[in-house]
């Protein structure tokens, strides 16, 4: 796909690590009408084994529903995501009616126009990195209660990440309260872009500085086998389930 000077060169990856089942999900789609429109997904299941499945998988089935139908022309991106995190929370709460756990996920999702436009909305610890070249440009910022600490400037980042309650989430699908959507717009995305889109279970192993420098070096299905290879080295036989997506946008000629 190529327009606007680029071509974008895009990549996943999925893989288990330590746990004994999958409960991330991702999907790369692109658009079935519109050239050069991408959606991009990545959700966290959480909830005994079948209800985490079943929820990532219920916000996999969601937001390809919904982008089937989206017309970068005509409708409006922002309010496309927020629908999706919406509908996602609850579908997933209509099945926890009859689940043995309670079923929960986060959500990351990003929404690429033909014009290099670019949506993204999230809920939850998984995360969306936009970086150029090496440098990261924003990242979402967790729904966690260490994020919360990081805020008021009782943790630092790093110290957040080593936090005994890291896990607790403030924000996601499945929850008694509505799900937060914050919404980010980048307004044209340029040669050299790069988006991430990982669970937390490959982004707690590195700083943004190391993902930045894996980024820009190599392509993304290089990067993608060696973020999972490094965090699963890096868990030491204690890694949580590992989901990623990248999108470069390499000028064209390159």
């Amino acid at each position: 796909m190529s327009s606007k000077g680029y071509r974008l060169t895009a990549s996943t990856g999925i893989h288990k690590g330590d746990r004994e089942y999958q409960q991330d999900q991702i999907a790369l789609v692109a658009h079935p009408r519109i050239n050069g429109c991408v959606l991009g997904v990545v959700a966290d299941g959480m909830g005994g084994r079948s209800g985490g499945r079943k929820a990532s998988d219920q916000v996999m089935m969601t937001c390809k529903q919904l982008f089937e139908r989206y017309s970068p022309d005509h409708d409006d991106a922002p309010a496309l995501l927020r629908q999706m995190v919406h509908e996602s929370h609850l579908v997933i709460k209509l099945t926890a009616i009859s689940a043995e756990q309670e079923p929960h996920s986060t959500i990351a999702v990003f929404i690429i126009n033909p014009d290099g436009e670019c949506h993204w909305v999230h809920a939850g610890d998984t995360r969306i990195y936009h970086f150029h070249g090496p440098q990261m440009v924003r990242r979402t910022m967790d729904h966690s209660y260490v994020q919360t600490l990081v805020d008021r400037g009782e943790l630092t980042e790093e110290e957040a990440n080593v936090h005994p309650q890291s896990n607790i989430l403030m924000g996601c699908l499945g929850a008694e309260e509505d799900p937060p959507s914050d919404v980010h717009s980048i307004p044209q995305l340029r040669p050299g872009d790069i988006l991430l889109a990982c669970s937390d279970g490959v982004w707690h192993y590195f700083s943004p500085d190391e993902l930045g420098s894996v980024l820009a070096s190599l392509s993304p299905r290089e990067a993608s086998e060696f973020l999972i290879e490094k965090a699963r080295q890096r868990a030491h036989g204690g890694g949580d389930n590992l989901s990623l997506l990248i999108v470069k946008l390499e000028p064209l000629g390159s």
